[in-house]
Formats: C-alpha cells, sequence, structure tokens
C-alpha cells in the first residue's frame, strides 16, 4: 500500500525505518492536514452518495479514494447528529461507470479516516450494515459496477471489506489488475466476488516510454524503477474470494518480466482459506496463473509471507487447469506444499501444482489460523474489538476499551518444524500448511510439545502423523496397533517404537462460512 513518505519534500531518505517516515509525513510541522498526504482526484467520505459516470485522471496517489471516518468530521465533529451516523456501517447507494487512470491506485477502498485526519493502512472497514446502529447485524452486498480502470502505476482497483460484488469491469495495462482483502475476519461468505469482467495485461496502448527500459521494451510500465515487476490480473488475497465468469487477455512473459492472469497478493501474510475459487474463466494470449518466487523488491508487507506460502485456489469448474474441482497450490521449488504428490500437475511457468481431493488447512501450534487461539472472533462486535488493538488501529465505537484484548505478546521463538511425506520433506513458515486427507505425514522438530490442528475438512476426512521421539497425547483415544490407528473413525493415537503416531479425524462438517480460524479436530503431543 503506497504512503508518501517524503511529503515534507524530505530527499535522500533512507526507507530501512518506514514507519518513521509515515510519522513524519504525518505530524511534521510541515504538515497541514495529514490526509493531504495522499491526494486523490475524488475522496469519499460518506456513502451514502451515487457516484456514476466520473472520470479521475493523474493522480500522484489515488483516482477515486473511498476514505470513511467512523462519525462525521469537519464541522460535524462531535455533534449529536454525527453520532447517529456511520458511514463506515453504511450501504453505498450507487457506484458505476467511473473511470480511473494513470494513476498510482485507480481505486482505493481502504484506509479510513480517523479524527485527527490520519488514516490506517488496514483499518476498521467498510462494512454496510442493514442496521448501521448495531454492529452485528446483518451485512448486505456491496455493488460495483461498469468501472474502468487502466495505465495505473500500481493498482487498478485496492479494496477492503465483504461482500464486494464488482460486475463488469474493465481493467487494463496496471501492475495489478485488482486485489480485495477481507475486513471482518473471514466471518462473511465472501470477501469479493468478481463476475462478468475483462481483466487485460497488456493492451495496444503502448503509453510514453521514458526510461531506458521503456525505449527498449517499447511501451511505458507500471513501475519505472522495478521493470521487471511481474503484471497479474487478480491477486487472490485474505480468507475467501470469486472469480466468476471473467476473461484474461494478453498475460505473456517476455524478456522484461513475467505474468499471469491469476496470482496472490505479494507476499502476503494474512489469513490464507482454501475457499477462494474461480469459474468460468477464458484466458485470450493469457498465461492463466502465477506465483511469483519471493522476492524482497515485490513484497507487500515484510512479515514473512505466512499466507503466501500456504495459498490455495479452488477451480470448481477446470476453467483455469482442466481439472475440475481442483486445488491450484505453490509449487515454486522453495515453499512447496505438502498437498503435492506424484499425482498432481506440475506447471513450472506457473510455479505452481494442480492437486484433486480434500485439500484443508493444517496448524501446527495452538493458534486458531494466524490468530492466537484465545482471541474471541465469535461476534463482529468481538471481531472489531480484536482488530483495534492491532496495527495501531483506533478503537471501534461499540467496543467498550475494558472489552478489548491486549495485543498478543510475541511468542517466543520456538525449534524449527517440517513435514516429510514421500520422502521429501517441506519446512514450515508460521505453523501452518496446506493438507490433504488421507495421507501420511511425518513431523520432524526438535520441540518439546506440537498441538496438531485441521480445518476446511469434509466430514470423516483424515489424516495420520508421525512424530518421532514424542510419547504422550493429551487427547484421542489410544489404539493397540498401527492397523487399529488406520481404522479408527474417532482422532486417535498409537505408541510405536520411539515414535507417536496420531491420526486426526474430522467428525463434524465444515461451517457454511469456511475459515480457518474454525478448527476441526485437534490434538497436543509431547515427548
Amino acid at each position: 500500500m503506497p504512503t508518501n513518505l517524503a511529503a515534507n519534500g524530505e530527499r535522500d531518505a533512507i526507507y530501512a525505518n518506514r514507519q518513521a517516515y509515515r510519522e513524519m509525513s504525518f505530524h511534521s510541522k510541515n504538515t497541514l492536514l495529514p490526509s493531504d498526504n495522499t491526494v486523490a482526484s475524488f475522496w469519499i467520505t460518506n456513502p451514502d452518495n451515487s457516484f456514476i459516470d466520473n472520470v479521475a485522471a493523474g493522480s500522484d496517489e489515488n483516482g477515486f479514494w473511498l476514505s470513511l471516518p467512523e462519525h462525521p468530521q469537519g464541522k460535524f465533529k462531535d455533534s449529536e447528529v454525527s453520532k447517529t451516523i456511520w458511514p463506515r456501517r453504511t450501504p453505498l447507494r450507487a457506484f458505476r461507470g467511473n473511470v480511473a487512470h494513470s494513476n498510482f491506485d485507480g481505486f482505493m477502498f481502504d484506509r479510513n479516516i480517523y479524527e485527527d485526519n490520519t488514516f490506517g493502512l488496514a483499518t476498521i472497514p467498510f462494512l454496510p450494515l442493514t442496521n448501521p446502529a448495531d454492529l452485528d447485524s446483518e451485512v448486505v452486498e456491496t455493488h460495483f459496477e461498469s468501472l474502468t480502470s487502466y495505465k495505473n502505476r500500481n493498482g487498478g482497483l485496492w479494496g477492503r471489506g465483504d461482500m464486494f460484488v464488482y460486475s463488469d469491469l474493465k481493467l487494463a495495462d496496471n501492475a495489478i489488475g485488482m486485489t480485495q482483502a477481507a475486513g471482518d475476519i473471514g466471518s462473511e461468505p465472501f470477501q469479493a466476488r468478481l463476475v462478468d469482467s475483462l481483466v487485460v495485461g497488456e493492451s495496444d496502448n503502448r503509453g510514453n516510454p521514458t526510461t531506458p527500459e521503456e525505449v527498449a521494451y517499447g511501451r511505458s510500465l507500471p513501475k519505472k524503477r522495478i521493470p521487471d515487476f511481474p503484471i497479474r490480473g487478480f491477486e487472490y488475497y485474505d480468507y475467501r474470494g470469486d472469480v466468476v465468469n471473467t476473461t484474461f487477455v494478453n498475460f505473456q512473459d517476455n524478456d522484461r518480466r513475467k505474468t499471469g492472469a491469476l496470482s496472490w497478493l505479494l507476499f502476503a501474510s494474512s489469513g490464507v482459506s482454501t475457499g477462494s475459487t474461480v469459474s468460468g474463466a477464458k484466458f485470450i494470449n493469457a498465461k492463466p496463473v502465477y506465483f511469483p518466487k519471493i522476492d524482497s523488491r515485490f513484497d507487500n508487507d515484510n512479515r514473512g509471507g505466512v499466507g503466501y506460502r500456504t495459498l490455495s485456489i479452488h477451480d470448481l469448474d477446470g476453467s483455469v487447469t482442466g481439472i475440475p474441482d481442483s486445488h491450484i497450490m505453490l509449487n515454486d521449488g522453495e515453499n512447496d506444499s505438502v498437498v503435492t504428490d506424484d499425482s498432481c500437475a506440475i506447471h513450472p511457468t506457473w510455479n505452481a501444482s494442480v492437486c484433486t481431493g480434500d485439500v484443508g488447512r493444517l496448524n501446527l501450534s495452538d493458534s486458531r489460523g494466524e490468530l492466537p487461539g484465545t482471541v474471541d472472533i465469535e461476534t463482529r462486535t468481538a471481531r472489531f474489538a480484536f482488530l483495534s488493538s492491532i496495527g495501531g488501529n483506533r478503537p471501534a465505537a461499540g467496543a467498550a476499551p475494558a472489552a478489548r484484548p491486549a495485543p498478543a505478546a510475541r511468542p517466543a521463538p520456538q525449534a524449527p518444524i517440517a513435514l516429510v511425506r514421500n520422502g521429501k520433506e517441506f519446512h514450515i513458515t508460521g505453523n501452518q500448511s496446506t493438507v490433504r486427507a488421507g495421507t501420511e505425514i511425518l513431523v520432524k522438530t526438535e520441540r518439546q510439545q506440537v498441538s496438531l490442528s485441521l480445518a476446511e475438512m469434509d466430514q470423516g476426512s483424515w489424516v495420520i502423523f508421525e512424530l518421532p521421539g514424542f510419547t504422550k497425547a493429551a487427547s484421542g483415544t489410544e489404539q493397540p496397533s498401527m492397523d487399529a490407528l488406520r481404522k479408527a473413525n474417532a482422532t486417535s493415537y498409537f505408541r510405536g517404537g520411539d515414535a507417536l503416531w496420531v491420526k486426526l479425524v474430522v467428525t463434524k462438517p465444515p461451517l457454511p462460512i469456511v475459515r480457518p480460524t474454525d478448527l476441526q479436530a485437534s490434538i497436543a503431543v509431547s515427548r
């Protein structure tokens, strides 16, 4: 996410401490309004309006910026009427036919504004509700229709929220066509759905080449300072996103840069679900998928890439892979998924494998997906209280300070952990992995204790783990032999030789809204 790090004329900045430069940009004596440092042709602070057939072009930052305060500010701030108005929870009347071109980001539906005119990079989201005064009321769909975004130096569109439906979009010549972040910690049916749209990697509009790399290439490049930046059409991100009946055109590798129609936010660390889908996709002169190898020059958040390393896209109808009901997994030679085996199709130019079967999530700690195991996320009030406690966010109304959890302490470093399957070792980052039902996996670690749990799997699915050097299980049924363990229809364990064998069995179906924080089978083991 871009931030103007030199808004007050600083030169030769060394960006080792980006937070320090962000504070300088927001709070220097030369700054009038911090929000003005991120300019926008259209700055929208109340969605209870209609935005139809407008054009935003040439902004140094955003074309259209939907940046919403919790309550109206300016002269309305702290007035009685302002306390009854909730822009972040109010449905958007209409947003259609708008065009954004030649900006940094074309459409920015994120970074909501605070009372001091600063903004967060991952704030309490725009989440329209049936009753804006009731934080736990039902979410309503938000529709963005017939938008066009082209020749933007970063993203054609970035959104944050849930149940956003984008239809008849036309995206072209952007570094990244579209990315959507979830807002409610994966607790809604989907965060975004791209429907009946057109995404073009490179059109016939060659722009105005100026740099030596552009002149040699014969067209302008979205990121002049990173001429080999991999352009991609749709970036999946946290929790569930869907691409439906969308056409991708002109995504082909060349000597200048690599590319792909479908990809993942580089190199995201946030919560990943196996629920993200694609169906009805069409590709014209387009490589369907590309997951770039981890490169710090391209990194979105520099937080370890846990999410990226465990990504999964569910190809419902085979329109991407030719294999219906298949999963597209990362397979870049360094971060291959333990799901992948000889039964999968390998696509070296995609850095991906395509596998069938029941694919879910594996935790190797007592966490719930990316979240600490003790975090309360059962109501939206609780979830927003948690979100308000992290990332520098301000408290959300409706969540009293006493009810907000303290930020989780950074856990003590743990010994590395790896999974071994079919003789191949898979190194694990962040205690998370994808996993396939019906497999047997050796867990290799020097840890004294390990917690194992499954999520997002079908009822009746199972996975067997061998843990050399472990002797105790805190739960489950002890079985007398490996044969009995393999036949068990409930979570069980067997002590054999110098190892503990554990079979995790999913005995309940996944919830209608699939999220990695809803664990289906768990066991803790120790030496």
